[in-house]
């Protein structure tokens, strides 16, 4: 592939020497430079084991747990395609950002697995996946019909499955045992199913209680055993495991990330898939760690206030069934244990009371802005960002290099689109994909493979259509987020033309703020850099708002006055305080910027007179309180002082004018302050007292 040294080393600050085979005749190279305590890349991702091994090997060579090698591919993402003497703005960016440090530690989730595997199916096929695993687990079969082998090798859960919860290490089984025939007494001897008419009693050694007539000819061939009573009280049985085998048609769980340690094998499955789960099991067994992914602020999440659901956007999205509400306690709970890492809660979360932690958005920031900047300085032009998975997503940019390098009708990864891998594709939003393109990209695409739950592609096809909505109304041409969706290698004459799309117009300056713990710090300052950028661009009054889709996190609140009684109930919904009241005089005010759309404040209003209005206000306003409503105070009948508005009294005495605690003298204290109210309870001489009684 064409390489240019001296144009990266520029690019880099360095000076950098050209190999033409570094795993091979120039492997001395290599092995010098592992003597160094020096970050160490190597833009070879295809012999990374190799490297790994030769770096082991050499002598006085810097132990990889100190000082690892970090390894990125400038060959099948620019290197190798139509444009690859182009490419070297891209090799430069993609090497730059190599040499960034590690994402910072975050908390870890702990599993332990001690190998009680729980395998449920036929019994035919449970006994003989066990044989493949039972010298490595310690195995129980639930059996579901079919017929077993005379010799009782392994403990058998009997009755049907009630309940399957958990994770690795921790799942609960509930089984409720309604056969006459209890399993831990029976021998197996066979003469209740010899000696049964209807043929009710089947290998699996349960009777079918559809077909039994009862004439009970089993009971007396067991009556020495005594395994079979027709008379046995249904029970409920409930035992843990470490690890589940489920070996029916449909799956145990509903979800489309399965947790981990539960494995679905169906019978439709090929040898391969049989393999890999059986490999997978064994593998099982000892204490297993992962990130944890999110961070979570209750204080700024919308999704509850005094028992009214607000956002729920996490909960639909999550394809893990990890999020859960918590009404009473205003918050959602995420199950860590169950959490994949895939990020799409903190994607639709319009707070961003969920966040991604590891990497961080602060850390995705560096990254990006050192990618587009090294890009742009080493003379990169029009620069295309394409995010995807680590696994799937690399393996299509891989194939889509290597067909380029086969067939010259393909292009190949343009010279001008940077590949950048992430651990899932949903796990960035709008809040990065603004700042991308503050920074100087001209396009940001998610290159999606089937692998993700069906209900991320909707999620961020959502959220694009508001980041496209705000850039296209600030006046920048052409179409600058897409997703690209592609499955296999099949797909890679798709993937090639969607690769070759025509920049779309960006900013004018590159942006230079970092990006921020905080979602909303971060789309404020995306936005503000655009609305800065773009003022010249696209002609707006001073009064211009951006009408946006349903999903935006941004908008204002729509106010019946005459509905609205200025209860104020929104404003203690409110958990953005983006609804304020004010102390001195009866008004709703309202901040546009803080605004996430939730809608509590819809919810919760007992006069249904609030609507929410997704836009994104242009102006300086957005960040002024405005006043949505106001009215005039009601003065007390006795001491004239303020003490409510003159719609809320009035809509109070119609309700209460036709009950009977509420009649005369007792109505128009309604019409009084609180220390009225009391005073004329004790000074009225028509009040009974108790000391009269």
């Amino acid at each position: 592939m064409p390489l240019d040294p001296k144009a990266l080393g520029q690019a880099l600050d360095e000076d950098l020497n050209l190999h033409t085979t570094l795993c091979r005749r120039d492997a001395p190279a290599f092995q010098k430079a592992c003597r160094s305590r020096d970050d160490l890349v190597v833009a070879c991702t295809q012999e990374s084991r190799l490297f790994s091994e030769l770096s082991t090997q050499t002598e006085g060579a810097v132990d990889l747990d100190v000082r690892p090698i970090r390894f990125v591919n400038i060959r099948e993402t620019g290197g190798w395609g139509r444009e690859a003497s182009q490419a070297t703005p891209k090799m430069a960016a993609m090497l730059a950002a190599a040499l960034l440090p590690e994402p910072e530690p975050v908390p870890t989730v702990t599993y332990k697995s001690e190998g009680r595997l729980l395998i449920i199916g036929p019994l035919e096929r449970a006994e003989a996946v066990a044989a493949l695993v039972s010298d490595a687990l310690d195995v129980t079969l639930l059996p579901t019909g079919g017929s077993g082998q005379q010799a009782r090798q392994y403990p058998v859960l009997a009755g049907q499955l009630q309940r399957l919860h958990g994770w690795l290490g921790a799942f609960e089984v509930t089984v409720s045992a309604s056969n006459p025939i209890d399993l831990d007494l029976c021998t197996r001897c066979n003469a209740c199913v010899a000696v049964c008419p209807e043929g009710a009693i089947g290998l699996d050694y349960q009777v079918d209680l559809s077909l039994c007539q009862s004439d009970r000819a089993c009971v007396k061939a067991c009556e020495a055993v005594g395994a079979i009573n027709f008379q046995r009280d249904a029970q409920e049985r409930e035992e843990t495991f470490d690890l589940v085998l489920d070996l029916r048609d449909a799956p145990g769980f509903t979800q489309h990330a399965l947790p981990q340690g539960y494995v679905h094998l169906p019978a439709s499955a090929d040898a391969m898939a049989q393999v890999r789960a059986v490999t997978q099991l064994r593998d099982l067994v000892g204490e297993f760690e992962k990130p944890k992914f999110f961070t979570y602020k209750q204080k700024v999440c919308a999704h509850g206030r005094n028992q009214s659901v607000g956002c729920s956007a996490c909960i639909d999205v999550c394809s893990a069934s990890a999020i859960s509400s918590d009404l009473k306690r205003n918050q959602i709970v995420v199950n860590p244990s169950l959490c994949v890492g895939c990020g799409t809660c903190t994607t639709v979360c319009p707070t961003g009371a969920l966040s991604y932690a590891y990497p961080r958005a602060s850390e995705q920031g560096v990254k990006l802005r050192t990618l587009l900047a090294t890009y742009a300085k080493a003379g990169g032009k029009d620069a295309a960002l394409l995010l995807h998975s680590q696994e799937a997503g690399s393996a299509l940019v891989n194939d889509l290099g290597r067909l380029a390098q086969l067939d010259k009708t393909v292009r190949g990864v343009p010279a001008r689109v940077i590949p950048l891998p992430l651990w899932h594709t949903s796990s960035t939003g709008i809040d990065l994909w603004l700042t991308a393109f503050a920074y100087g990209a001209r396009q940001v695409w998610v290159l999606m493979t089937g692998e993700e739950a069906p209900q991320y592609h909707e999620a961020l096809r959502e959220q694009m259509a508001v980041a496209e909505s705000i850039v296209q109304a600030l006046g920048y041409s052409g179409r600058h987020f897409k997703l690209i969706e592609v499955r296999d290698a099949r797909d890679l004459p798709l993937l090639d033309t969607e690769l070759g799309e025509a920049p779309a117009q960006g900013v004018t300056k590159a942006a230079s703020f970092a990006v921020q713990p905080e979602k909303r710090a971060t789309l404020d300052l995306a936005l503000d850099h655009l609305l800065q950028d773009s003022a010249g661009r696209a002609s707006r009054t001073k009064d211009a708002a951006i009408a946006l889709p349903a999903a935006s996190p941004f908008g204002s609140l729509n106010v019946n006055r005459d509905a609205c009684t200025l209860c104020l109930s929104c404003v203690s919904a409110c958990p953005a305080s983006a609804l304020q009241d004010n102390a001195e005089r009866p008004q709703l005010r309202f901040i546009e910027k803080n605004c996430v759309q939730c809608g509590l404040c819809a919810t919760t209003c007992p006069e249904n007179a609030i609507t929410l209005q997704p836009r994104l206000l242009l102006s300086d306003e957005r960040r002024q309180p405005r006043v949505l409503n106001e009215a005039q105070p009601y003065q007390c009948i006795r001491c004239s002082k303020p003490f409510g508005t003159l719609k809320g009294i009035e809509v109070m005495l119609a309700k209460l004018s036709g009950h009977a605690m509420f009649q005369g003298e007792a109505l128009e204290r309604l019409k009084m302050c609180g220390d009225c109210r009391v005073v004329d309870i004790y000074s009225n001489p028509g009040e009974s007292r108790i000391s009269d009684l």
